[in-house]
């Protein structure tokens, strides 16, 4: 991979990562089209920690208060009692928890599915088949969602539904935002509130995720077709940059309008796809390891 199709790749992860069309669909279907075949499951999870450093940026307050009145809630400030320790009396302080217990699903899941992950779960047929079910699954959760909860209704059995949400998106096609969102619509929260959630749930799983694989990367960089680290820095960089600004306009987007666009996005999307694997353009196991 060189330097300009590094770019294009970044940009491209830049801006689907946290709109519900799957940025790992896109770089596995973009990343064969402009020649360079499948970059992997590494480079994908590696190039996401520019966009979840965005995420960090611009949730920079929200992130930091969390963090104060969890460590504030841990240590007793607002009772000494059990419950007190584990944040009932400080919202910020029960995110904290709710972020950790939303976390779980993904990290088991990924950890006991990371082999088919690196390999047939990014079989296009599949990504194609995600694209479209998980799109109109989206365009329902938004029609028949009560668009009423705040974040402040968040509990624990709510912050997991949302977590198994999010691990769906192991399999590119499905969106980590996409899949998050549609549970929280489904569970009744506002547009704005099912993405900002999101966003913050993402934070320790893509993080995570992002530096293991980076550590595997560093250990063994010369796995086969896989891009160089240069390539992928670049890559990661654009990302980064890309997102901020991405971040700003999908929060304003969803306050006002539907995802009916991303839902029909996602179909045309599907069926090109389709399309392209049928007139051999697109291999649907590509040929990059992970």
């Amino acid at each position: 991979m060189n330097a300009l199709e590094a770019i294009f790749l970044g940009l491209v992860q830049g801006l689907t990562e946290f709109l519900p069309v799957s940025s790992s669909a896109h770089l596995r279907i973009v990343g064969e089209l402009i020649g360079s075949s499948d970059p992997g499951a590494a480079f994908t999870a590696i190039t996401q920690i520019g966009t979840e450093a965005a995420v960090v940026l611009y949730f920079r307050n929200d992130i930091k208060n969390i963090c104060v009145q969890w460590w504030k809630s841990l240590r007793g400030d607002h009772g000494v009692d059990l419950k007190s320790r584990l944040g009932a009396h400080d919202h910020d302080a029960q995110m904290a928890w709710y972020i950790a217990l939303g976390s779980i699903p993904i990290v088991f899941l990924g950890l006991l599915l990371q082999d088919k992950i690196d390999t047939v779960f990014r079989n296009l047929y599949l990504t194609a088949l995600m694209l479209a079910v998980f799109g109109l699954l989206l365009g329902w959760a938004d029609k028949v969602g009560q668009h009423r909860k705040s974040l402040k209704e968040l509990d624990g059995k709510n912050a997991i539904v949302f977590g198994f949400a999010q691990a769906m998106a192991l399999i590119p096609g499905v969106s980590r935002s996409g899949g998050t969102i549609t549970a929280g619509l489904l569970l009744g929260y506002t547009r704005e509130a099912a993405a900002r959630y999101s966003f913050l749930l993402a934070i320790p799983a893509v993080l995570g995720s992002g530096f293991y694989k980076l550590v595997g990367a560093v250990k063994d960089p010369a796995v086969p077709g896989a891009p160089g680290m240069g390539a992928t820095l670049i890559a990661t960089l654009v990302a980064f940059v890309v997102g901020y600004f991405v971040i700003i306009a999908f929060l304003k987007i969803v306050s006002t309008f539907s995802y009916k666009p991303f839902v029909v996005y996602r179909l045309i999307l599907a069926a090109a796809v389709v399309v392209l694997i049928l007139a051999n353009v697109l291999d649907t196991m590509g040929t990059a390891a992970a």
